[in-house]
């Protein structure tokens, strides 16, 4: 049984249910308070004390989740890249420069307690397989830390280290399922419950296999090697196991320096991130589900670096086509059409029964970004707009949506489609999207310089556009 200091992981459900309500149900109890008080303060004085407050939430917010990790800390991830509306505007950011410290800098466990993994994993002392190891963490996120090394042959790498007792702390979050989806909730209103409570059990105990991500990562390494401006660091396959996954270190600027650089670099850099998350679809018929910005580095060659790969999927070719299929009636603005394709990818259980033109509207709503023949800047509104109209009660889309299902083999697909859009609404990244998109639906010629240095890539290695996928040309 793990100790209850300070840097051990909670693992009780009852000590872990009790820390997740107390982080909003304290909160909204001083919120109270502070509101009471205030009738009693000049306004300037009132605003002050209010802004301390969220301060305060926010702050203990971060602390509480951070210590906890598993599951619990994905939901705050989550909360600091998506633009959470049921905070007053003059707060958001307070509430996103906060929470945004869980993506880069989560606390780390003490090395004596990682330490114990690795004598266990390896069965070698780290001194004679390394030829320098840095104690303190690079890096923590929700189920390992991360720390620098240099390998005997002078190769500098990343070693990433699960916790000790983060198995079973996700044992924990898991039987609280229900509680974990009503915080995402509060803190990002437009979660789904069911599926959101699915996405989180089904992608934190998927992470906990360092095997398998070293095994996706391998192959998004194979596929981008060379590659113009996306990188894929190199896994040291002899070194990584279950609990331990060792890789080329990469240096670059994080996300939060990004999003303060020029407009034109950011743009270039939202490109660069639609393009690997979208177009690995179509390159490798593979894609990572985990669209999380505090995995993506710009390196001095203006690459961006892309890491993690805990929760990938594959798609055969069938599914493909009938995503591309549904994708072309929306153009060809079929609104027939589309109740049949999206009945044959499993979103309609009876389309008989939801009105065609409806879906149409609903289609666009979520998808429209990239699916208009115009230069379209992701900010917050489009953001906050498709997430309300997948599951807000109050959206005109409602009655639909209790209609539709959301078949399992296209969880990951939406997942990873509303992370790059929070990603590019933070960046307010502007591109014709869809022209973009055109190049791997019907191989239409590169829409941006960008494009033609991918194109000439893929050609180079004998990869032809992949005009299999679509039925037709539109």
């Amino acid at each position: 049984m793990a100790r209850n200091d300070d840097s051990s992981i909670p693992t009780g459900r009852l000590r872990r249910t009790a820390e997740v309500g107390s982080v909003v149900g304290s909160q909204g109890a001083r919120y109270v308070g502070t509101r009471a008080a205030n009738i009693a303060r000049s306004s300037e004085e009132a605003a002050e004390a209010i802004e301390r407050r969220h301060l305060q939430a926010a702050e203990q917010m971060v602390r509480t989740l951070g210590r906890m990790k598993g599951a619990s800390m994905k939901v705050g991830q989550l909360a600091s890249f998506i633009d959470t509306e049921f905070l007053l505007p003059e707060y958001r950011e307070l509430y996103q420069q906060q929470l945004s410290t869980l993506r880069t800098t989560a606390p780390p466990m003490p090395w004596t307690k990682v330490r114990s993994v690795l004598d266990e994993e390896w069965g070698e002392p780290v001194e004679e397989l390394f030829e320098d190891f840095e104690h303190d963490a690079a890096a923590a996120a929700s189920i390992g830390q991360v720390h620098r090394a240099v390998l005997c042959d002078g190769r500098r790498v990343a070693v990433k280290i699960q916790y000790p007792g983060v198995a079973e702390a996700i044992a924990s979050d898991m039987q609280n399922a229900g509680l974990i989806v009503r915080m995402a909730k509060a803190l990002a209103p437009g979660l789904d419950a069911k599926p959101a409570a699915e996405e989180l059990k089904e992608r934190v105990m998927e992470e906990l296999d360092y095997e398998l991500e070293a095994q996706n990562q391998r192959a998004f390494a194979r596929g981008y090697r060379g590659h113009p401006f996306i990188r894929v660091p190199d896994v040291v396959t002899r070194l990584s196991t279950t609990r331990v996954l060792v890789s080329e270190w990469v240096d670059g600027m994080g996300f939060e320096e990004v999003k303060r650089l020029p407009q034109a670099e950011r743009d270039r850099f939202g490109e660069i991130v639609f393009r690997f998350c979208f177009g690995s679809v179509y390159h490798l018929q593979h894609f990572n589900a985990d669209a999380h910005p505090g995995n993506y580095l710009l390196m001095d060659d203006g690459s961006v670096a892309f890491l993690d790969f805990g929760m990938t999927k594959h798609l055969d070719k069938d599914q493909i086509q009938l995503e591309i299929a549904a994708l072309e009636a929306v153009l060809d603005d079929d609104p027939e059409r589309l109740r049949v394709a999206l009945h044959d990818l499993g979103f309609l259980r009876n389309p008989q029964k939801v009105d065609a033109e409806l879906l149409m509207a609903h289609v666009r709503a979520i998808g429209g970004w990239y699916m208009e023949d115009r230069e379209v800047t992701v900010d917050s509104r489009r953001v906050m707009e498709a997430i309300a109209a997948v599951s807000d009660p109050r959206s005109s889309f409602y009655r639909l949506m209790r209609r539709e299902n959301l078949p399992a083999n296209e969880l990951m697909g939406r997942r990873m489609e509303s992370g790059v859009l929070a990603v590019l609404g933070q960046l307010r990244a502007t591109r014709n999207w869809y022209r973009i998109g055109r190049e791997w639906w019907f191989a239409d010629p590169p829409a941006t310089e960008l494009g033609e240095q991918e194109r000439a890539y893929f050609a180079s290695r004998g990869e032809k556009p992949a005009r299999s996928f679509a039925a037709r040309q539109t």
